[in-house]
């Protein structure tokens, strides 16, 4: 067994039995439950309009390789400078350098799983660059020493009391704190940072083919200032956030606030294709962007799993997920948790290493039914799962009990031969191991279901003559 699958199952048991921990996840998910289903009502036909963005994105890995060219061909003709990262080294590689020759102490970053991908904050301070996060939510969790605990929500783990006693133990304010009054200090930390901060960093919900551009959404503005006060800007994203035309924004945006937060509209939605011009007086001065493959082109190698790359990280497969609602985001033990986590991980990560994510699912279907671009999420598990055994990373018992199993239960026949005695002995391992200690296997009855309907079928039949 694998370090990385013998911590997940480790950490699998030790939060699926943490009431407070599902007490919090229960009740911040509700939230976000009650306001997207109010979201949804907006829409006079949500199904076209997922069908539709579903459509674009698959147009868009149909041509690919066009498309990033196209935009990499209008936004570099208005003097933003595009660099290609092969994987997280070189993408770390470009950074340091740009930091280096800003002669960087400071740099803000707007939230951005895509630079968590890469570790980007703490190869920052490798070059004494301080890397201060500007979400608020990502801001708590740098402050608790955390990763993001969500796509969408970094914090959802933590109740408004765990903040509180947080910034109290960190910067000394009352224990009593209000979210607002919080909300208030952070503000007024983050103001200073980002009017003195050398470089502002970004990710990209959005890359815009036909007119060269960066779209980012957020809701506090931090990613605005992120953008416009430092000197240089630089924008970290992965090669799947392409979309053909600017105008087909007027339907991404509405569905990615709508699923990933039940807005109508996120607060801020930012368009920047170039640095500061020669008639503009704000601005960065220089801005460059970095196009990260980090195993995307894997993913797109891969028939079955490549309709994956249409994600648009709106977070709604991770909040309808029962399997992610009970062992929290960090039991994943990647950038990327919940469904889509655990379909891509795999081939960013290694199968042998990270293969068992793609087991961490029921198969309930909830995450392909809430997607927003359509995606077989469920499918691309099972096929995935499928590849996990034939290249032979699976225990080899496991593959002698299914085969045992799928020939006895091909036929009623055969499961009726054996005596429940039997049937029982033969379940009652399972009790200790791999079951747990929290649930018990149900016994057989001594007269199967097949008896009882084979006679039952037959009184019927007699009193009928």
């Amino acid at each position: 067994m694998s370090v990385p699958k013998q911590k997940f199952a480790a950490d699998a048991k030790k939060i699926a039995f943490d009431e407070r921990h599902r007490q919090v996840i229960k009740f911040n998910i509700s939230k976000y439950d009650a306001a997207v289903t109010k979201g949804f009502a907006r829409y006079r036909d949500l199904t076209a309009a997922r069908e539709c963005a579903g459509k674009i994105k698959r147009e868009v890995l149909a041509h690919w390789g066009y498309y990033l060219r196209e935009f990499e061909a209008n936004i570099t003709s208005r003097g933003v400078q595009v660099l290609w990262a092969k994987d997280t080294q070189e993408a770390i590689g470009y950074v340091k350098d740009i930091l280096v020759n800003a002669d960087a102490k400071l740099l803000v970053k707007s939230k951005s799983m895509t630079t968590e991908e890469i570790e980007l904050n703490d190869r920052a301070k490798e070059i004494g660059c301080e890397a201060v996060e500007t979400d608020l939510g990502e801001f708590i969790v740098q402050v608790a020493g955390e990763k993001p605990y969500h796509i969408v929500t970094p914090a959802m783990h933590k109740s408004k009391g765990d903040i509180a006693k947080l910034f109290n133990e960190k910067f000394g304010t009352p224990i009593e704190s209000t979210p607002e009054e919080l909300t208030a200090y952070v503000r007024g930390v983050l103001r200073k940072k980002f009017t003195t901060a050398d470089v502002g960093v970004t990710g990209a919900n959005f890359l815009i083919a036909d007119i060269g551009g960066i779209s980012v959404t957020e809701n506090e503005g931090n990613g605005c200032m992120s953008m416009a006060f430092p000197k240089t800007h630089i924008v970290i994203a992965g090669i799947e956030k392409i979309i053909p035309q600017m105008e087909q924004l007027g339907l991404f945006y509405p569905l990615l606030a709508t699923h990933g937060t039940g807005q109508q509209m996120t607060v801020y939605n930012s368009i920047v294709t170039a640095p500061k011009q020669a008639d503009e007086a704000n601005g960065p001065q220089k801005m460059y962007v970095i196009l990260l493959d980090n195993g995307r082109t894997d993913v797109y190698a891969d028939v079955e799993a490549r309709e994956s790359l249409a994600c648009i990280r709106c977070g709604a497969c991770l909040n309808g997920c029962p399997v992610y609602k009970t062992i929290g985001g960090y039991t994943y033990a990647a950038t990327y948790s919940g469904p889509i986590g655990s379909v891509i991980t795999p081939f960013y990560k290694g199968f042998k290493e990270y293969g068992h994510l793609s087991f961490a699912s029921s198969l309930c279907g909830k995450c392909a039914e809430g997607c927003p671009v359509r995606i077989p999420l469920t499918d691309i598990l099972l096929a995935n799962r499928r590849k996990m055994v034939e290249r032979r990373y699976r225990p080899c018992i496991e593959k002698g009990v299914m085969t045992g199993f799928r020939m006895i239960a091909s036929k009623r026949a055969y499961l009726d031969f054996f005596p429940s005695c039997i049937k029982n002995m033969a379940v009652y391992p399972l009790n200790y191991f791999g079951w747990g200690n929290k649930r018990k296997m149900s016994i057989f009855t001594d007269r199967s279901f097949s008896s009882h309907y084979t006679k039952k079928k037959s009184k019927k039949t007699v009193e009928n003559i």
